[in-house]
């Protein structure tokens, strides 16, 4: 299962995987200088892509994709914070507008389906981006995509309106206006502040919606509720299964587009990663993911016949949230003290123990250990010191009483909540536990029902410990303001200083991209202290599937285009 943040939108993503289950925590060693240069050596060698590319007219017409998802949505509304799932990205792929599309080297442009021209504009003194809307863009209702649809969608996402639940309100909170320029095909967005990563709006996740279904806090809400009544894309919907939990989507007749070479593509739920891998292997699904701490699934995967194995440098990467609001996390020398008291290489070393991926713990918040701007900017909070944990425990007045550690006659004691069917974070709890417990602290192991984890659960703020992984996308500042902001309902653990906050609001409006990521670093450095969030390590993107599968797998920063992919036999 997924669960998605917008980086500029991003991602964030439960990942379903089998992992051994290992014991206690202070053990582990780090990785010898030797074991450092082979993950280096590994990850030099994974590729920026693997999709098998096949030119457009070597794709053989017809045929269906069957694919899987671990969660199904309720909110089909991506901008919504209860949409802002990796899942149900994954599924309106096909079907909804991007206005800008990436390609493997993180290189934008705009997307000719729906754009007919873009201008990024600051010679005025401020930044004005026009898009002109591609004069056959509609909406699968028959209204046509204009500036009004542009406008909602910044109306919506702003923040102005605290009715509106917008996953994330970066870039959108500084547009000044949106208006129409010679025509209704043409929007002009005036920004009040610089804002570099403006390429990710109007795009992938959340994608453009229809201004209708966006204009006030109760369609945003209501509309795309268990339903996707408009869409444009390549396909459309024929039939959401709420009893099957099954999405079937069609090739649209009325896309005015390149004519999708499928005929068909069907999402099913599939929780577990093991079902996912054994319905792949039983000729159900033409392909599917292998998320971390899952090698038998990567082996099993393996031996099915006529399988390719693609896999790929992504923006993904895997963590603990820590609730900084939470009764006995409230106090940042104990959540230093946590930070402490966890060892990350053990975890590391545990979830990505025979995948086949580079194993290296992650040091950075913001960018990826391949990625030009990638610092390591952990420090001493990154390294694991017991002794550490426990002088700023006793300082703090929590003593040791037994196994665990009381004050004012209260047990240290915390929630460590995980998904239902996730064996990876059941072993990511277990590796908690017995380091945490070597500090004396309690940690309890909360199971809790996998459909409920994200909205009930993360976006609440009901937890201490929790273990997830964000998606990203080629943007990776604008994430900052998202995850790390004061306020912002993708803030989950309510992490608040305003020494964050004006690092944050340095880094996103830098236009100079060098300086951007000399910003960006800089809050990681602040962010680390606050121990809002400890990096485990850059997540895996393996995909297995059929060999004769065409233009889809691992994507890295590449954005999905359905109309392309296909079989070649």
């Amino acid at each position: 299962m997924k669960v998605r943040y917008r980086a500029a939108a991003g991602v964030a993503v439960l990942a379903l995987a089998v992992a051994a289950c290992g014991g206690g925590g202070g053990e582990a060693k780090k990785p010898s200088a030797e074991q450092s240069q082979q993950a280096q050596k590994q990850m030099t060698e994974t590729p920026a892509i693997s999709i098998n590319p096949v030119p457009y007219d070597q794709v053989k017409d017809g045929g269906t994709l069957t694919l899987a998802v671990g969660q199904w949505p309720t909110q089909w509304n991506g901008n919504h914070v209860d949409g802002n799932q990796d899942d149900t990205q994954f599924m309106l792929d096909p079907i909804m507008p991007q206005l800008m599309v990436s390609n493997d080297k993180a290189e934008w442009s705009p997307n000719p389906d729906y754009l007919a021209d873009v201008k990024n504009d600051l010679s005025s003194g401020k930044q004005v981006v026009t898009y002109t809307i591609n004069d056959k863009a509609t909406w699968s209702d028959g209204t046509p995509i204009t500036w009004k649809d542009l406008e909602a969608a910044w109306k919506a996402n702003n923040g102005a309106n605290k009715k509106f639940k917008p996953a994330s309100t970066d870039g959108w909170d500084k547009i000044e206006s949106v208006t129409k320029g010679a025509n209704d095909k043409v929007a002009i967005i005036t920004y009040s502040k610089p804002y570099p990563e403006w390429m990710g709006q109007f795009s992938r996740s959340p994608n453009l919606y229809p201004a209708k279904h966006m204009q006030t806090p109760e369609v945003y809400e209501k509309d795309y509720l268990q339903k996707i009544p408009v869409t444009a894309g390549p396909f459309k919907v024929e039939k959401i299964d709420e009893s099957t939990k099954t999405l079937t989507l069609v090739r649209d007749d009325k896309w005015w587009g390149k004519k999708a070479k499928l005929d068909k593509i069907i999402f099913r739920a599939i929780e577990s990663p093991e079902a996912q891998v054994n319905a792949f292997a039983n000729g159900e699904l033409d392909g599917v993911e292998i998320p971390s701490g899952a090698p038998a699934e990567l082996k099993r995967a393996k031996e099915v016949p006529n399988v390719d194995i693609r896999k790929a440098l992504s923006p993904n990467w895997r963590h603990i949230t820590v609730n900084n609001q939470s009764e006995f996390l409230k106090d940042k020398n104990i959540r230093h003290a946590v930070s402490y008291a966890i060892n990350r290489d053990v975890i590391t070393q545990s979830d990505l123990k025979d995948m086949d991926w580079p194993i290296q713990t992650l040091g950075n918040h913001v960018f990826m250990n391949n990625h030009k701007g990638y610092v390591d900017n952990s420090g001493d909070l990154g390294k694991y010191n017991l002794e550490k944990a426990k002088q700023l425990l006793d300082a703090a007045g929590w003593k040791q009483e037994g196994e665990y550690r009381k004050k004012d006659g209260k047990e240290f004691d915390l929630n460590f909540v995980i998904p239902t069917g996730t064996p990876v974070s059941q072993t990511e709890g277990e590796l908690t536990q017995a380091m945490l417990k070597e500090a004396g602290i309690k940690v309890n192991i909360k199971p809790v029902p996998l459909d409920k984890f994200f909205n009930d659960y993360i976006i609440k703020g009901d937890f201490d410990l929790v273990p997830f992984s964000w998606i990203g996308t080629p943007l990776p500042i604008g994430g900052l303001k998202q995850i790390y902001y004061t306020g912002s309902e993708s803030n989950f653990p309510k992490g608040s200083d305003p020494a964050v906050d004006a690092a944050i609001d340095a880094a996103v409006s830098e236009m100079d991209a060098a300086k951007a990521i000399e910003k960006a670093n800089a809050a990681d450095k602040l962010i680390w202290d606050m121990v809002h969030t400890i990096p485990l390590y850059q997540r895996p993107d393996i995909q297995a599937t059929k060999k004769t599968l065409a233009n889809w797998g691992a994507r890295g920063y590449q954005s999905p285009d359905y109309s392309i992919v296909g079989f070649t036999g």
